[in-house]
């Protein structure tokens, strides 16, 4: 309780901790959608928004609020896939290298190094383009993109690794006795923790803007699955602008905007919480 106290302190989290409530709610609310949201024609189509349909229908019948709730949910789903496994293998990777060194550190790396050269939207396209049967599923998407997110993480985490690898106390606990895992787990990971914390936010606003735009390229998941991506594409397809349906676009791309900017603010604010340099000026200034 004491940690989420100090965090509503700062603004940018306590409004960022509130957007991102209610995308959980709405992402929530889709187990109870009375809609199936790979249907059309459920209801009367292209009503503006009412009590009944909060944010209208679309021209293919359908209740833009709950499309919304699955969009969110499925979206959420692609970014945290691809956010998590992209952690742990720069993790793995940068705390490797950083700490064995040598060949390890060369090999490593050198693999990440190549990918980092990639021009990795276009390298994107050409695999969705390949694998596009593949590619159509939430969890497969999710596992492309984090194969692509590491790479610059693992090696900012690999030089926090090599700066910390030459302290004072690094040299203490290794006379003491103490193994690299244990080292590694409670000397280095609370030093580590703002980049990882920081790093994993950043890169579900990445995951997010990679499936919208290959979702409006039409080379996303299966446009019968809700995302906001898929959503906004099908507004434009089905020229939702010329027909007035404002509320069809302006949802999805209105959630996906709040989205980036919460997950910006709360990569802020817990970066700067989380760094140790930051708590040591807190505790000084309040001595």
């Amino acid at each position: 309780m004491k940690l989420i106290r100090d965090l509503l302190k700062d603004y940018r989290f306590a409004v960022a901790f509130g957007i991102v409530c209610l995308i959980l709610l709405l992402a929530i609310l889709s187990a109870f959608s009375p809609y199936d949201p790979r249907k059309a024609y459920q209801t009367p189509r292209g009503l503006p928004p009412s009590w009944q349909h909060p944010l209208g229908t679309t021209w293919l019948g359908q209740d833009v609020f709950w499309q919304l709730t699955f969009a969110v949910r499925n979206s959420l789903t692609i970014a945290i896939i691809a956010s998590i496994i992209s952690r742990l293998i720069a993790i793995i990777v940068g705390v490797l290298a950083g700490y064995k060194g040598g060949v390890v550190d060369r090999v490593l790396m050198s693999i990440g190094d190549s990918t980092l050269t990639l021009p990795i939207f276009v390298v994107l396209v050409l695999v969705s383009l390949v694998l596009r049967q593949w590619v159509r599923e939430l969890v497969n998407l999710g596992l492309l993109l984090a194969f692509f997110a590491w790479a610059w993480d693992a090696r900012v985490i690999r030089s926090q690794v090599l700066s910390l690898r030459e302290r004072e106390f690094t040299f203490t606990s290794v006379l003491s006795g103490m193994g690299s895992f244990k080292l590694i787990f409670k000397q280095y990971l609370p030093f580590l923790l703002p980049v990882v914390f920081t790093t994993l936010i950043n890169n579900m606003s990445w995951a997010i803007g990679m499936e919208m735009t290959l979702s409006y390229l039409g080379l996303g998941i299966d446009p019968s699955i809700p995302t906001l991506g898929t959503m906004i594409q099908m507004a434009i397809y089905r020229q939702a602008i010329f027909l007035g349906l404002w509320w069809w676009i302006f949802s999805p791309i209105a959630a996906a905007v709040l989205l980036f900017v919460a997950l910006y603010w709360l990569s802020l604010s817990l970066s700067e919480y989380l760094d140790p340099r930051a708590r040591m000026q807190r505790i000084g200034g309040k001595q």
